[in-house]
């Protein structure tokens, strides 16, 4: 890296340099959580970019960690010359790439060729003390300055009205998306899960602990029918649909998290039309 480059780099980083050292794995990084998008919501004030089904990954400005405080192991090019501004972002493939995305990242020595495939695909900058706004232009400057194929800053646009609000999600969902992401524009970085980010996607999900399996039976003889599962605040139900036959022959194991999808809830609580969606092996419960 050129002279001039490293100091336009450390220009823009230097307004905003993270204060805290490295993150310890058993502390998870204090990252924006997505809250769910409902109808009412003033879209004038949101950007909107596609939801990406990745790997949360979060660059403290020496190392990347996954959202539940586990550290990865890239090759070291894959991080040389990151500048020491905290990033917040994804880890992502393509659509429909979330298997082999979080099979790699959690590799210790995962092959070139396989990380080759992935790009870094920066949303925000926690550190910055600016709203959304202005973190939008320096995150956007930023990855500009780095000059990398696979650092990628995510695209936003402006959307003020529900209909085409819609009619973009709906042509994102054809095209192999997962969803649509809307950032308040005039909101601080907050480490918490509130309307400042929100999620829209055409299905709920949620997460659950794997608590036992049960036996198949018909073509599913001798391996996994469903599983037992237990929500964060305790409640449990049975899981059996949306496994492939791969999944079935080597299930999620007990007491490992995933992610389900569902439409609305029953009197009860229990999720309905509960269905497998991937494994979360950074999922960390809430607190209770």
């Amino acid at each position: 890296m050129g002279t001039g480059r490293r100091s336009v780099l450390a220009a823009i980083a230097g307004v905003f340099l993270c204060p805290l050292a490295s993150l310890a794995a058993d502390a998870p990084p204090a990252l924006m959580l997505a809250g769910k998008y409902r109808p009412g919501l003033d879209l004038s004030a949101y950007w909107v970019s596609e939801k990406y089904d990745g790997v949360r990954g979060y660059w403290d400005g020496q190392r990347l960690w996954t959202r539940g405080g586990e550290p990865l192991s890239p090759p070291v090019w894959f991080t040389q010359g990151w500048p020491p501004t905290p990033m917040d972002g994804e880890l992502w493939a393509g659509r429909g790439r979330f298997e082999e995305v979080s099979g790699t990242v959690r590799q210790l020595q995962a092959s070139d060729e396989a990380w080759r495939r992935i790009r870094f695909m920066v949303f925000d900058l926690p550190a910055h003390p600016g709203l959304f706004d202005e973190r939008l232009a320096a995150y956007q400057a930023l990855v500009r300055q780095l000059d990398l194929p696979w650092v990628v800053a995510v695209p936003q646009e402006k959307i003020t009205d529900h209909t085409t609000l819609q009619r973009r999600l709906k042509t994102d969902i054809q095209a192999g998306a997962e969803g649509l992401m809307l950032h308040r524009g005039d909101s601080p970085y907050r480490a918490v899960r509130g309307d400042d980010l929100v999620k829209l996607k055409p299905f709920d999900d949620a997460e659950a602990r794997v608590l036992s399996y049960v036996p198949g039976k018909g073509r599913h003889a001798g391996r996994m029918g469903a599983l037992w599962v237990e929500t964060p605040d305790g409640q449990r139900f049975r899981l059996g649909t949306g496994f492939s036959d791969a999944q079935r022959e080597r299930p999620p194991s007990v007491g490992s998290w995933i992610t389900y999808r569902y439409r609305g809830l029953h009197d009860s609580g229990l999720p309905r039309f509960a269905s497998f969606l991937r494994e979360r092996p950074d999922y960390r419960p809430p607190a209770r």
